[in-house]
C-alpha cells in the first residue's frame, strides 16, 4: 500500500492552508493525499439519524469537491473520505488504517481558554494521534 498524507478539510481558511501543505508533502514524498471530512452526527437511530448522516455526506462532498479538484490539478494522487466520526476521531482512524506519514490540519488560532472549553481538532490530535501531526495556521 502506498504511503499517504491525511488532510482534514472543512472549507475553512485553516483547512485550505492545510490542503496546501498536504499537497506539498504528498508531492514531495510521492504519497497519496487523503482528504478527510469528518462530522459525527448526534446519536440515535432510525430515519432522523439516517437523514442527518445523508445530509452530512452531501455537505462533505460539496465542501470538499473544490479541494479534490485542486489537488488533482496539482498532479497529486487524491482520495476523498467522508466519515461519520467526529473530525479528530475520523482523522486519527484514517491515518492509522492507512498507515499515514502525516496528519495535516488547520488551526483557527483559538485562544487557550476556548481550546480548553470546547476542544480543538488540532489540540486533540496532537495529544492523541500516533501519527505525526502538522498544524498549519489559516
Amino acid at each position: 500500500m502506498a504511503a499517504s498524507v491525511v488532510v482534514g478539510y472543512d472549507g475553512s481558511a485553516g483547512s485550505r492552508a492545510a490542503l496546501d501543505m498536504g499537497m506539498e508533502l504528498a508531492s514531495r514524498f510521492g504519497d497519496r493525499l487523503l482528504i478527510v471530512f469528518g462530522a459525527g452526527p448526534p446519536g440515535g437511530v432510525g430515519d432522523e439519524a439516517r437523514a442527518h448522516r445523508e445530509a452530512i455526506e452531501e455537505r462533505g462532498e460539496q465542501v470538499t469537491s473544490e479541494a479534490v479538484e485542486r489537488a488533482r490539478g496539482g498532479g497529486v494522487d487524491v482520495e476523498l473520505i467522508i466519515s461519520h466520526e467526529r473530525a479528530s476521531e475520523a482523522l486519527r482512524s484514517v491515518a492509522t488504517e492507512r498507515d499515514a506519514r502525516f496528519i495535516v490540519v488547520g488551526s483557527r488560532g483559538e485562544g487557550p481558554l476556548k481550546r480548553a472549553l470546547a476542544g480543538s481538532v488540532p489540540h486533540k490530535l496532537v495529544e492523541t494521534a500516533e501519527t505525526p501531526v502538522v498544524v498549519v495556521r489559516g
